[in-house]
């Protein structure tokens, strides 16, 4: 029998604010950190350290105390305080992919400035982990993870089973990616702070850890027992090394160590039984009631969630390839925004935080983080537009004459794209540094003759587009080497439908002088009946109640009864849905909605339903009670008002002429309270499973719970889509910033996508009123419905669905030479089954680095043509590091195989770098 060791590791769990504000929360963590720089300083008994996993502290300290930099790093050298290996500790499942690989190359960077990299997947109160963590870290050389969430590791009434049917009977488990990779997983079964606050007096410690040793005994699968010394905000135990030396009088049979993560996890290594359970993929706590799981903190403040989606992605799928672009064309790339405006989105991304579940004040300082690494992306995408604008050869549009205006449309995504572009063009401009008089340059401006013009591609086909004129605009110029340049210009807005933009390139289009279109009579409109659209694609008809019919028209499959509304009471809080007892859903099925048509072009066609519904104006008294008294939100006996208030719905259902389903845009003005709104879509497919985009994977997941659930509700996590697909027949529901979705358990496999979440207390273990997590007032929701035969992988469907999240990039250009065809795509690539991640520059080497993944459990080769001058093309993983050199296999092509799953990398030596 092994002699069993205690590992004490001393921590706080740092969240950086939650229910204080995050300066309240700072101010604590200068005093924890002075303290804890002054303790191990002096005392060589109190070892060492564990910073969180985290960062970002580092960074929210020296800012207040940059005096004390250099003895934090000495002490981080010299393995007193272990830091990293992550930027800050998010909610893995509410932010991106490649948010979660920025957080990581972050966190990295900056702990090896101070010497040491904590290389340890830490997780401690992760709301869930995703699937592919396993995979993620063994490419950082990470090969274990701790985690305080997702699975059950005992038996009823904390048995230890090998028989059970939980995911694991011990702490200690196997973690494995759908890939195939794996990491050793240990899970707090009794909490990252079980050995919180050890007492050194005699009888209190003897209390202590008779209780807390049988715990840990209890759940450990070696004799090496882990204690967590610390929790949340929790300041430093300076008596800790007495409080050991009295456990060790009292437990003369244990050995308690002031231990760290690297020593406790080699002595569980060596001592590990031969076969421990492998616990696959995603980590959501199923086999739990359901009531704890935290998944509702997706439907939280969703105006977070929106903000978070166009922030993110515009910095990882636009700003990052344009800029990318710009540098195989020869401008710098700017890292140094890149990593101001990653870590100033990142700050939004903790689970407390991004989350919804603080107080009002932290979200507020959140809006103001978003709108700022919004603005930083924003500035990338332009300059780089600008750059490559001007390198870009428009001469083929010479012979329209002066007035041809070029229009270069991007298209950032990864695969070939068509959609509709809104641009605003200056027909004319007068410069102030002219000298013409206020007076003269309105006039000219104002009088400025349009004239007959039309849009033309490369292939000097007309383009249909509707234009509006926008009268006299001011503007000015920033210029390199002046002061600004303002001007009056003559300005109109283009919109059209641009059709086949390369994937990763761009297409110039140009409005020119002329009449007439060459389409104008073969271009049908889309609006065939009075409430039916349809392309060659799709085909919509909208009924008297609002609901839709949705044919696919290569199966003659429809779908029906789409888009109904569904209210329902809500008298949980922010991190939980609780549906009042006896609660009868309100939905619009059977009222009537006011409909009119509101476009049709040969390009695009919408019509808008509005729907009044009555709905209580907020739970009953009762409720205000049961928070107050902490009544827990499960058993509460509150229901909804009976006074009812009207809620507007507005819906715009628009349909494009090349997509493969219809853009619904949602705006709800919400005058109640508590409460809970989704929209609906009947599948009326039979399949057991559905298909939800999450991190670097399309997880596969039951429709119904496992046995053990006992919540009514079973909703999940989505990134771009949720879907249903039978083998043949399939509906996916994309979407912008909507990341609670729920299939109902109704008969007919119903997507149901939560609008608006509307709740007034944080919860969790005490009393914090939340007014604005009622989200009074006006909001918008995005999605896009497709329906498809076929593998959706396969088809193009789940890229049409990637792709709606990505705005288009235009520019107005003019008629000049340049090195760039018109019409271009820097690097064009294949694999039916891969999914296109990331285009960016890698800081660590120079090189473009590429990222994809694939979507299921195929084996397929990525073809790759990089159509800029590079060196050597090598594989890489997510830090970025050069490994195997790939040679071409004919013409400048490269083909690598990509097993299931894999999440693929490759870095390409930009020559001259």
């Amino acid at each position: 029998m092994h002699r069993k060791t205690a590992h004490i590791i001393s921590h706080t769990h740092w969240d950086r604010e939650w229910y204080l504000p995050f300066e309240k929360h700072r101010f604590r963590l200068v005093q924890l950190m002075d303290e804890l720089i002054e303790v191990l300083e002096n005392n060589a008994d109190f070892r060492t350290y564990h910073l969180d996993g985290q960062t970002i502290l580092l960074e929210d300290y020296l800012e207040v105390r940059p005096d004390r930099r250099a003895q934090l790093e000495k002490l981080i050298r010299d393995g007193r305080i272990h830091i990293g290996p992550w930027y800050i500790l998010q909610d893995e499942f509410l932010t991106s992919s490649e948010a979660n690989i920025r957080n990581l190359l972050y966190g990295h960077k900056d702990a090896a400035r101070y010497g040491n990299i904590s290389k340890l997947g830490y997780f401690p109160d992760s709301f869930g982990n995703m699937g592919q963590a396993a995979q993620i870290l063994t490419q950082a050389d990470i090969v274990t993870a701790v985690f305080g969430r997702g699975v059950t590791p005992t038996g009823f009434n904390n048995t230890v089973d090998h028989q059970s049917n939980y995911e694991s009977p011990y702490s200690e488990m196997i973690w494995q990616s759908p890939d195939g990779s794996e990491v050793l997983g240990i899970l707090f079964a009794n909490w990252y702070s079980n050995g919180n606050e050890v007492p050194k007096d005699e009888e209190a410690a003897k209390s202590f850890w008779e209780s807390r040793l049988a715990a840990a005994q209890a759940f450990a699968s070696t004799p090496h027992l882990l204690f967590m010394n610390g929790c949340d905000h929790q300041p430093v135990q300076r008596d800790l090394p007495e409080a050991l030396t009295a456990a060790k009088q009292l437990f003369p049979d244990i050995e308690f160590v002031h231990s760290n993560f690297d020593d406790y996890i080699a002595a569980v290594k060596e001592n590990l039984p031969e076969k421990l359970q492998v616990v696959k993929g995603e980590l959501r706590s199923q086999r739990t009631n359901g009531w704890g799981t935290l998944v509702n903190t997706a439907s939280s403040r969703i105006y977070l969630k929106q903000a978070n989606e166009k922030g993110q992605t515009l910095l990882e799928k636009v700003a990052e390839p344009m800029a990318a672009m710009a540098y195989t064309a020869g401008k710098a790339y700017p890292h140094h925004w890149f990593e101001y405006g990653w870590k100033t989105l990142m700050k939004n991304h903790p689970h407390d935080s991004i989350c919804g579940c603080s107080i009002d004040e932290v979200h507020r300082e959140m809006t103001a983080r978003f709108e700022k690494s919004l603005h930083v992306a924003e500035s990338i995408v332009e300059q780089s537009a600008e750059y490559l604008e001007k390198q870009i050869d428009t001469r083929l549009y010479e012979p329209y004459g002066a007035s041809a205006l070029p229009i270069v449309v991007w298209n950032t995504t990864g695969w070939g794209r068509s959609g509709v572009v809104r641009i605003k063009l200056d027909v004319d401009r007068v410069y102030f540094r002219e000298g013409i008089g206020f007076d003269e340059m309105r006039r000219s401006m104002k009088q400025l003759p349009l004239g007959q013009r039309k849009l033309v591609d490369p292939q000097g086909k007309t383009i249909p587009a509707s234009v509006k004129d926008l009268g006299i605009q001011f503007g000015y110029d920033l210029p390199d080497d002046q002061f600004r340049q303002p001007y009056f210009a003559r300005s109109v807005e283009l919109e059209f439908e641009a059709a086949n933009v390369p994937a990763l390139g761009h297409l110039v289009y140009a409005w020119v002088e002329g009449s007439g279109s060459d389409d104008d009579e073969s271009t049908p409109l889309l609006v065939t009946g009075e409430r039916t659209m349809e392309n060659d694609y799709v085909r919509i008809v909208i009924a008297n109640n609002g609901t839709w019919e949705l044919t696919e028209k290569k199966s003659g499959h429809t779908f029906k009864g789409l888009g109904v509304y569904e209210n329902t009471g809500d008298v949980g809080n922010e991190y939980m849905y609780k549906q009042p007892d006896g609660d009868v859903a309100l939905t619009t099925e059977h009222l009537a909605a006011d409909i009119r048509l509101v476009e049709n072009t040969p390009y695009r066609a919408s019509f808008e339903t509005v729907h009044v519904i009555q709905v209580p104006e907020q739970a009953d008294e009762l409720l205000q009670q049961e928070r107050e008294e902490l009544v827990w939100f499960t058993q509460r006996k509150a229901s909804r008002s009976q006074k009812f208030v009207p809620m507007e719905i507005k819906t715009r259902i628009t349909l494009d002429k090349h997509a493969r389903g219809v853009l619904v845009k949602t705006t709800i003005d919400n005058t109640s309270k508590d409460h809970r709104l989704r929209v609906l879509f009947p599948s009326d497919l039979h399949s057991a499973t559905h298909y939800a985009d999450s991190i670097f994977e399309i997880a596969e997941r039951d429709n119904e719970p496992a046995p053990e659930w006992k919540n009514p509700s079973n909703c999940h996590h989505q990134h771009a889509f949720a879907s249903v697909y039978d083998g043949q027949m399939g509906l996916t529901v994309a979407n912008k910033g909507l990341n609670e979705y729920e299939i109902l358990r109704d008969g007919r496999n119903t997507i149901a996508v939560t609008l608006l979440r509307a709740v007034a207390e944080l919860g969790d273990w005490g009393v914090f009123p939340t007014p604005e997590a009622q989200c009074q007032g006006t909001h918008t929701a995005e999605y896009m419905i497709f329906p498809h035969s076929g593998d959706p992988k396969r088809t193009g469907v789940y890229a049409e669905a990637y792709q709606f999240q990505v705005p288009w990039t235009a520019l107005q250009s003019g008629v000049h030479g340049g090195t760039i065809p018109p019409v271009h795509s820097w690097m064009p690539w294949s694999g039916e089954t891969l999914a296109f991640s990331s285009l960016k520059v890698s800081e660590m080497t120079g090189d473009i680095v590429a990222r994809w993944y694939q979507m299921g459990a195929i084996q397929e080769n990525l073809s790759v043509r990089p159509q800029f001058p590079f060196g050597k093309l090598h594989t890489s993983d997510v830090l970025e590091r050069r490994k195997e050199a790939v040679p071409a296999v004919a013409d400048g092509n490269y083909i690598l195989p990509v097993k299931k799953y894999e999440i693929i990398t490759l870095s390409m030596e930009i020559k001259g770098n």
